[in-house]
Parts: C-alpha cells; structure tokens; sequence
C-alpha cells in the first residue's frame, strides 16, 4: 500500500457511481479497499462523459490545462488532445459546441464576461479568440509555439505567454499587437511546460517567469522592464555548488500582501521557492528545500465563525488562513507559510507527480498521475476523501462552489460535488 506522508492511500470509487460510471471507458478497480475511518464519502460525481475522441489524440496518454467555469451561465470551457477546445453544460458535461484547432489543446482558457469571449490557446502555437455563446472565430493569434498558460486581461489589454519566452501583450477585442517581448531560452534541457503571465492592478506591472531561470516585472502600458531581472539560476548554482540541470522558472507568478510589502511568489526548478519584493525584485524570503517545483497555488481562507454543525460550533471566530501550496513530483505536495517561507506540511506523492491544487468548499482538491484525485485538508495535508477511475489525472481541476471539474488521462470529462463527510456519533 503507497503512502503520502503519514496518510494511508487508499484509493476508492465515488460515492453515488452509477451503473454508465462503472461501463465507461475508465475502470473502476472494486478491489481497493475503502478510506480507513472514513464516515461517508465527501465527493460524488454528478456528470461523467467521454470527451476525447480517441481515433484524432495526438501526444502521449495525458489531459493536461485546466477547464474554465462560467458558473452564470451554467458552462465549463475545456480543451482536449483530439485537438478540439469545448463548451460543455455545467450540469451533465454535455457538449454546446466544440471548436477545432490545427493542434491539440493543452491550455487553460480565460473567459471574458464582458464580451462573452473566450480565450484559450493551442500547440499549433496560436491564441483563440471565440465566441463562448456559439464557438465562432473572432481571431487567431499566430505565436510561432504552443500557449498553455491562462492569458490574463486588464482593461482592455490581453498579456499572454508561449513556450518560447515571449510574452505579448494585444487588444482583447480585435488581437491587434500592442507591444511584446522575449528572453532567449536557456541552452540545454527544460523542463516541459512554461511560466505564464501575472498581472498587478496596483502597481499596473506584469510579472513573468522564464525558462533561464530569471523572473522580470514590466510595466503592462508599454512592456519597459521595471526591475533588474532575478536570476534564479545563479541562486541554483550556490545552493548546489554547481552549475543546475534545468534552470526554468515555469511557475506562473503570485501576487500576495505580505506583512513587509506586497510581493510575488515564484519557484525555480533547482532553487526552490522565492517570495520577491513586488516593487524592486529584492529577495523577501527563500526555500532552497522545496526543489523540483512546477505549479505553486495560494490557498486563501478568510476569518470566518465555525461550523454551527461542527464539533468547535461554539468556539472563537477561525482566523483568517493563508497557504502556499507547491507541486513538485520529486519533493512531493508540500504547505509552505507564506510569510516566512517556512515548510508547514509536505506529503511525499507516488511516482508520476502531482497537479497544482485547487481551493474548494475549504480544502484543496489535487490530481495525481497514476493514483487518482484527493480532497485534502489545507492544514495539515491529510487526505480527507478520493477516487481512482483507472486512468489518473495531469489536468489540473476548476472548482466554484461545492463543486469541480476535471478531466481524466483517458479523456473522460468528470464533474464532482464536494459534500464535507457526514459526523456519526460513536454508539453507546
């Protein structure tokens, strides 16, 4: 039996599986016992389809990007390896429309609700610009490599990545090139995937991350650098004492208030994870410990009374909580303060990795490659509840509400209500 930390991982089907569940085309391994005292189970699946089409996949047997909820409308945005990106009803997965690319899609989308457009990009190495009511073209954006990051609008400016270490920035509404700007990538192997853009609607400064190891804040009217460029690469090569493997900074940056000032979490592959001064670049804190890093995530919990059916009902009002999460498949999922960078909790994941992990209903929901996807307690790491369909998971979820969307390695699309387990009295 494999271990996350001190956690049994005890992999099991949702609660509620109907029969069309257990006939898809993922299995569901009824050998593998139930979570041990395990009072009921907290997610259940309420929409389950096969989305990929298998004949038109390309690439190896992975889902990767992440979906987009537009919960006002009741639609989740979502691309696939069949090179198609989709608009599926929120409430069964079934399909409003889908729209073909020249290259699988891999992306996480970025829906406007001004316009109703949505934007999402593809290996073929273009931005789309579509109509999220009918899927209708509004304009390509042609890159020259794949886009996978979410875009990010302000105002009426659209900042986007790709692969190759440029960073763009367009007009949200026509596509027309505003200003751009590029790093040569570092010469020797990358880690696969790339950093995308981060945005600061205080300071009006994009935040970006690139695969030479050097993180640069620009200002979003006009592309000019606004810092000296951090090299965390030079900061691999101290903590290692020689030259890093791989020098990427594929993190997408984080902007956070910090009690000193207002800063921005990054994680460089060999060096660790950095909070950086958000105005001048300067160092706020380090973690050399946590290596390996491909996705960071804010969990953010504001002050709150307790639960009036939980056990501290009549307690003091619950503080206001911030984490910072780090996914990396060599130093496993691991809980870092995000005011001094110190290791709060860190579970050693199976072989295969890990996705970034997703805030929901109060916990974090995280996918893993070969063993499924868990609900976890942000507090200390501890599995709270999970499902294995067979075929694992490389996309990250969306969660809004009680409820999330994923889809697996196998192409099946999943919606999951989190319900928090039912407390049942001990007898006697």
């Amino acid at each position: 039996m494999k271990k996350i930390g001190a956690v049994s991982l005890l992999i099991v089907t949702a609660a509620g599986c109907n029969p069309a569940v257990l006939a898809s085309g993922d299995r569901v391994n009824p050998e593998v016992p139930s979570w041990h005292n395990r009072p009921s189970g907290a997610m259940s699946i309420f929409a389950h389809r096969a989305l990929t089409a298998p004949s038109r996949a390309q690439g190896e047997d992975w889902e990767r990007g992440r979906p987009e909820i537009d919960a006002e409308h009741n639609r989740v945005f979502v691309g696939s390896s069949d090179h198609g990106f989709y608009a599926l009803r929120a409430g069964d997965g079934s399909t409003i429309w889908r729209f073909e690319t020249v290259g699988v899609v891999q992306s996480e989308p970025l829906y406007d609700p001004e316009l109703d457009y949505v934007y999402f990009g593809s290996n073929d190495g273009a931005l789309y610009c579509v109509r999220a009511m009918s899927g209708e073209l509004v304009y390509r954006y042609d890159t020259g490599a794949e886009v996978s990051r979410k875009a990010v609008r302000a105002g009426e400016t659209l900042y986007f990545a790709n692969a190759a270490d440029y960073l763009f920035a367009i007009d949200r509404r026509s596509g027309k090139p505003k200003w751009q700007t590029h790093r040569t990538p570092a010469l020797g192997m990358e880690i696969s995937g790339h950093a995308g853009p981060a945005y600061d609607p205080q300071s009006k400064l994009v935040f970006m991350a690139y695969s030479d190891g050097h993180v640069i804040a620009y200002d979003g009217r006009d592309g000019s650098e606004k810092w000296t460029p951090v090299d965390l690469s030079i900061e691999a090569e101290q903590n290692a004492g020689e030259a890093p493997r791989y020098f990427d900074v594929d993190t997408t940056p984080i902007i956070d208030d910090h009690p000193q000032s207002r800063v921005v979490y990054v994680s460089s592959y060999a060096a660790g994870v950095y909070a950086l001064d958000a105005s001048s670049g300067a160092r706020v804190w380090s973690n050399d410990k946590a290596l390996g890093v491909t996705d960071i995530t804010l969990f953010s919990e504001p002050a709150h009374k307790p639960n009036p059916n939980g056990p501290d009902k009549d307690g003091p009002t619950v503080p206001e909580r911030k984490v910072l999460l780090a996914s990396s498949a060599t130093t496993g999922l691991q809980a870092l303060d995000p005011y001094t960078g110190r290791i709060l909790w860190r579970n050693k994941v199976p072989e295969g990795g890990v996705t970034a992990p997703v805030q929901v209903a109060g916990a974090i929901l995280v996918g893993t490659s070969r063993y499924g996807i868990f609900l976890m307690s942000p507090r200390n790491g501890r599995v709270i509840d999970g499902m294995d369909l067979g075929s694992g998971f490389a996309q990250t979820p969306a969660a809004f509400g009680g409820r999330a969307y994923v889809m697996t390695n196998a192409g099946t699309f999943l919606g999951i209500a989190i319900e928090p387990p039912i407390r049942i009295k001990p007898k006697g």
